[in-house]
């Protein structure tokens, strides 16, 4: 498998540091608010990476934090704490959003068959692993106390600017106002750590600390998540563009300061999902969520097949229409493989299974290039030398990464609106038939089909099976 690294800016040949278990982090959601399908894109495209690493043969052992606690709505270390704003909007405490709003980001995961990882870890639950981490960059001289609050001196870091490509002098040309308010540090662009009552008076959950009552910054939380369960070596770290600077460039500053090593080999990113007026963000009104598709009609996996279409490192342009375009593939796609399994066929063919999953395997092993991947599952359903049942076999290999529940049976609920429609057109079909008027009684029937409902005839009458 080849990847294309940040820190390096080159796709490179993925070697993990143990060829029996590659290990895996995965930045989690802010849980303050519902997550937008720009967000969930991100999501999409790990989930993917780990089904393929499984595919290709190996071991995944995938770690993801919930961000509950620490998330400024700045990521320089300004702004308010975005737990204490949803609290505030919907006068609950920070506590009760934390819980409603994970079990809704997993809830949406699931619609998506986004696989939940392996362990997944709230910011709030690991304290003392992040104050023993402080304690030591406060001992090696990586970090100072400022009023009270503890920061991390981004001097001490020859590669400091690394992963992000900048340097010091871009950021003081560019250098937001916000950026430079905190007083209390030696450079702006210096991090918090630890943040005492001192930097918010109204923070809803504080610890006690060697430094004071107070809280954790957000970037020591992923690192302190990060080491406890997978160790001093990390493989691959994931996330979306946006985390690149500051959070994971900060990640990996005051990771490698503690541990005195390189930390981890791979960082793969993600691209925005834009609109029509720019990035999606929570900041616009009315933002796009799983369940706003829902409400509108579309099947969640129609949105999971839309990103898929798209390399994960190329920005993905949203609108309804092009949604609709992907939509109505994805039900093509949808009734082609419903119709296989209507007229399975044929002894599987190992050999041909072999070639079209190391077809499979090459489109993923090139930074896993989905597109590709999608392009041979099509040549696999047009593919007029394979017979249905081996068909059906590979369909079954490729969707154990694509997880388009390409062959899932689903319960369909039928209105009493949908039943009616469906009685009368097959009496409105009768009727033409005994009248002769087969013209009609084809249209009907194509009618139906076309809504997803076949019928059949017999001696004992016109039977119907809903099928999408």
């Amino acid at each position: 498998m080849k990847l294309y690294n940040t820190l390096t800016r080159k796709i490179e040949k993925f070697v993990p540091y143990n060829e029996e278990e590659v290990k895996m982090y995965t930045c989690g959601p802010t849980v303050y608010h519902y997550a937008h399908i720009g967000n969930l894109r991100t999501y999409i495209f790990e989930d993917i990476l780990e089904k393929s690493l499984e595919y290709i043969g190996y071991n995944v052992k995938r770690v993801m934090n919930i961000t509950d606690v620490g998330h400024l709505t700045g990521d320089g270390d300004t702004g308010e704490d975005k737990m204490l704003k949803g609290a505030a909007r919907e006068n609950k405490t920070v506590w009760e959003i934390a819980e409603y709003y994970t079990e809704a980001f997993f809830n949406d995961a699931d619609k998506l068959n986004i696989r939940k990882p392996l362990i997944i870890e709230k910011a709030s639950d690991l304290i003392e692993d992040y104050i023993k981490m402080i304690e030591k960059l406060l001992e090696d001289g990586y970090a100072y106390i400022s009023n009270n609050n503890v920061y991390f001196d981004i001097s001490k870091i020859d590669n400091y600017y690394d992963l992000s490509g900048k340097n010091s002098e871009d950021l003081i040309i560019g250098a937001r106002e916000d950026v430079s308010l905190d007083e209390f540090k030696r450079n702006p662009y210096d991090f918090g750590l630890w943040f005492t009552v001192s930097k918010f008076e109204n923070q809803a959950m504080q610890w006690d600390s060697p430094w004071g009552r107070g809280y954790p910054g957000w970037h020591i939380e992923c690192s302190g998540i990060a080491i406890k369960h997978l160790g001093e070596h990390l493989d691959i770290h994931c996330g979306g563009v946006d985390n690149i600077f500051p959070h994971h460039t900060n990640e990996i500053a005051q990771s490698e300061a503690y541990l005195g090593h390189e930390w981890c080999k791979y960082w793969l990113h993600a691209e925005h999902l834009n609109e029509a007026a720019g990035k999606m963000s929570k900041s616009k009104g009315e933002f796009l969520t799983v369940y706003l598709l829902q409400e509108k009609g579309y099947n969640p996996l129609a949105y999971r097949f839309f990103c898929l279409q798209s390399h994960y490192r190329n920005q993905l342009a949203f609108s309804y229409e092009s949604l609709d375009v992907a939509a109505n593939s994805y039900n093509k796609l949808l009734n082609r493989v419903n119709q296989l399994k209507n007229e399975a066929n044929g002894d599987i063919d190992s050999e041909q299974v072999e070639r079209y999953q190391e077809l499979f395997k090459s489109g993923l092993n090139n930074d896993l290039n989905t597109s590709t991947a999608l392009t041979i599952l099509y040549d696999v359903l047009k593919d007029k030398t394979l017979n249905n049942n081996t068909k059906l076999y590979l369909i079954a290999d490729f969707d154990s990464v694509l997880s388009l529940d390409l062959l899932k049976e689903k319960e369909i609920e039928i209105s009493e609106e949908l039943l009616m429609y469906i009685k009368e057109t097959i009496t409105k079909r009768n009727a033409a038939k005994q009248n002769k008027d087969y013209v009609l009684a084809d249209k009907l029937r194509e009618e139906l089909k076309d809504k997803g409902i076949i019928i059949k005839d017999s001696r004992e009458g016109t039977t119907y099976e809903i099928v999408r």
